[in-house]
């Protein structure tokens, strides 16, 4: 009889934490991209026009709120994937078929797209204030105040402004990582030229993100353009329509820099959380 070690229900949430300290700046600059009517700028000259004008630490800008949604949005869909997933398989992952990690995903993360919403739409309104014109602009001090004014100037039902755009994304995102992730590794260890380490968990989150960034950019452009709007848009089929006008790659606006985003944000949290469960986890006999 062996041991292992599994994850704790909240070793999601921190690792996303971690990971998104490391890649803030880079989401920050896809908000930016996103938001824009007209591609203007890529990715590099918004960089340099955000340092130039703001200061470098205004990469940094909203890094509160980001780390709220990963304690609410992330912790809830790894709780619910991961607890679910091993109470099925006893924690061992091969044992369940894919499309039941899909459907396990989907649920975990369109939870978890609700419960972060809130937290989310102050996220995006944080990174995007600095290009709005000095009078207009909201200043959120850092989160809580963000969701408090939120509360307080235009009600409750503001904070879930996009709801349903935000839990669809987490759903398709979730399946892209979690699902992906423990499918792609599965794939990896099976081959029998890696063992479970660093190497097999890096190849398998790189694979993950790649489908997390293809399956969730279309949402991710819209949920960001409803979020982030000051009424000009009256509803989901009215932004859709909006964007459509962009063409037909108004809804991959900012796929690089999402990749660029969403792949190192998904290796740093697949990463950081094997190593939270292989040194912290608590032991089980198989």
């Amino acid at each position: 009889m062996s041991k292992n070690r599994r994850s704790r229900w909240y070793f999601g949430g921190l690792a996303s934490c971690g990971a998104a300290c490391c890649t803030h700046p880079l989401d920050l600059l896809k908000v930016h991209l996103q938001t824009q009517q007209e591609v203007k700028m890529r990715m590099t000259g918004m960089a340099i026009y955000v340092v130039r004008n703001d200061g470098f630490l205004a990469l940094y800008n909203g890094l509160s709120a980001s780390l709220f949604r990963q304690l609410t949005y992330s912790l809830t869909r790894f709780a619910i994937y991961e607890t679910v997933r091993d109470r099925l398989t006893g924690g061992n992952t091969q044992a369940i078929p894919f499309y039941k990690k899909v459907l396990l995903g989907a649920f975990g993360g369109f939870t978890g797209g609700f419960v972060g919403t809130p937290a989310d739409m102050v996220n995006v309104r944080m990174q995007n204030d600095m290009k709005l014109p000095a009078p207009v602009r909201r200043n959120y001090k850092h989160a809580v105040d963000g969701l408090y004014r939120v509360l307080q100037e235009e009600g409750i039902k503001k904070l879930f402004s996009g709801a349903t755009m935000a839990s669809t994304r987490g759903a398709l995102v979730t399946v892209g990582q979690l699902a992906c992730y423990d499918q792609a590794k599965q794939l990896v260890l099976n081959t029998g030229f890696l063992s479970d380490n660093i190497c097999t968990h890096f190849l398998s989150s790189f694979i993950a993100g790649g489908c997390a960034t293809f399956l969730c950019q279309p949402l991710d452009v819209l949920k960001t353009r409803l979020m982030n709007s000051k009424g000009e848009y009256r509803g989901l089929w009215h932004c859709i329509i909006e964007t459509s006008r962009l063409g037909p790659l108004g809804f991959y606006k900012g796929l690089v820099p999402a990749g660029i985003r969403l792949v190192p944000h998904t290796v740093l949290t697949f990463i950081f959380l094997e190593q939270l469960r292989s040194r912290f986890g608590f032991l089980v006999q198989t």
